[in-house]
């Protein structure tokens, strides 16, 4: 019976976490007004949403370059590019494509990296409006000095309404999982930085 409740327990505490986090999801479209930052980032997705949200902000001003993280190997600047609707005319002098990310996780070592050559100590970024939460998440542990501004975008995935379709609720879950492990990689390695700054400070 322990362990029957305490399984219970464990999937209410689940199941509030996923209503939470979705909640929040659903409540960051629009995204407001982002200040002016260094760079802009986009992470690929499978439309052309991200990157046109993402060229917008560059036109307006609100950066100084763009990445574009997570680009097929196989296309071209051109392919990319012509994919993008609206005004191109800093796309030849301002626009960079990252092509080694194949995962989230691949994004933020590529947006780091990039950061880091430019020097910026700020980033708008842009992403689907579901994934933001774990992008922030990769992104602050592999940029921890850089200033980030979320700028979310609203994708098919219904985020008012997920749990009235089996594909949205079945994304928004997973995802959320994946948040949760990626949290929960963070707390462990947090925990052990915490340890050697202790010790080293019990040393010195």
């Amino acid at each position: 019976m322990k362990g029957l409740a305490l399984i219970l327990l464990v999937a209410l505490v689940w199941a509030a976490g996923l209503l939470a986090f979705a909640h929040r999801v659903a409540v960051s479209t629009p995204a407001p007004e982002p200040p002016v930052a260094d760079g802009v980032v986009a992470l690929t997705g499978s439309s052309a949403i991200r990157l046109e949200a993402a060229e917008q902000l560059l036109e307006s001003g609100k950066a100084k370059r763009l990445l574009i993280s997570g680009v097929n190997p196989k296309a071209t600047r051109a392919q990319v590019k012509g994919v993008v609707r609206g005004g191109r005319k800093l796309w030849d002098c301002c626009v960079d494509l990252g092509f080694r990310a194949e995962d989230t996780r691949g994004n933020a070592q590529e947006i780091g990296g990039w950061t880091r050559h430019h020097g910026f100590r700020s980033l708008i970024v842009v992403t689907a409006d579901y994934h933001m939460p774990r992008s922030l998440l990769e992104l602050k542990a592999e940029t921890p000095d850089v200033e980030l501004y979320p700028y979310p975008v609203v994708t098919d995935l219904d985020a008012r309404r997920w749990w009235a379709s089996g594909l949205s609720a079945r994304r928004m879950a997973l995802e959320y999982c994946k948040y949760l492990v990626i949290l929960g990689r963070e707390a462990v390695l947090g925990l052990g930085r915490g340890r050697r700054s202790d010790g080293q400070g019990a040393t010195s």
